[in-house]
């Protein structure tokens, strides 16, 4: 009998999690945040403990795990109403190599060693540093690799607004000044907050406002 409640609180849990999660939203285990992987390690352990004393109440398992999925759901919809919201939960990507020079100031700030740079690049089949011209620490932890020979005139974008906030990271590494980004938004008769994503590409700057995102 105590093999057949363990067996149908098993199933139980696995059909709950499995809803649940697509309540959270589908995300790659890769590109998980802090938040969503807290919550993922408190669920998977409160299960656990539940199907394993199985002589108390399922309910006392099913409200905390309840109470964790709401907090991440009204996790994910600040970050999506606000990106200040959004860089205190999950912080903000940084750039690690700008233009093939390494940058020990942000690695040091972000306690990333050379060892984790080494280990990301060989992941992603980069036999060296001079193989690259831009890295970028996602918030995920996930590192993003342009090589330079992937594209001698930088074709690929880097973000320099999302979401109404300058990435301040992107200017520096372009070497543009927030003078420059004024007078470029100036242009298109619009300002920061109007902005829901401007990126640079090829030496010009691309902008797309707020306005025309419905």
């Amino acid at each position: 009998m105590e093999y057949l409640i363990i067996f149908g609180r098993s199933f139980f849990f696995y059909i709950l999690i499995a809803v649940l999660y697509r309540l959270m939203g589908k995300r790659e285990v890769g590109e998980l945040s802090i938040m969503d992987l807290i919550v993922s390690i408190f669920i998977a352990q409160i299960a656990s403990i539940a199907i394993e004393n199985f002589k108390e109440s399922i309910f006392r398992s099913i409200i905390p795990i309840a109470v964790l999925v709401f907090i991440q759901i009204i996790s994910s919809r600040l970050q999506l109403k606000s990106s200040k919201a959004k860089e205190i939960i999950d912080g903000s990507s940084s750039v690690i190599i700008s233009k093939g020079k390494i940058n020990f100031d942000e690695m040091e700030r972000q306690r990333y060693n050379i060892d984790d740079l080494l280990v990301q690049l060989r992941a992603q089949s980069v036999k060296s540093i001079e193989e690259v011209d831009y890295a970028i620490l996602e918030t995920s932890g996930k590192l993003s690799i342009f090589k330079k020979a992937d594209d001698q005139n930088r074709l690929y974008p880097l973000p320099v607004i999302v979401d109404g906030k300058v990435q301040d990271d992107t200017l520096v590494a372009i070497n543009k000044t927030t003078q420059w980004l004024e007078e470029q938004i100036r242009l298109e008769h619009a300002s920061v907050e109007d902005i829901f994503y401007a990126f640079y590409k090829n030496k010009n700057l691309f902008i797309i406002k707020k306005e025309n995102i419905s």
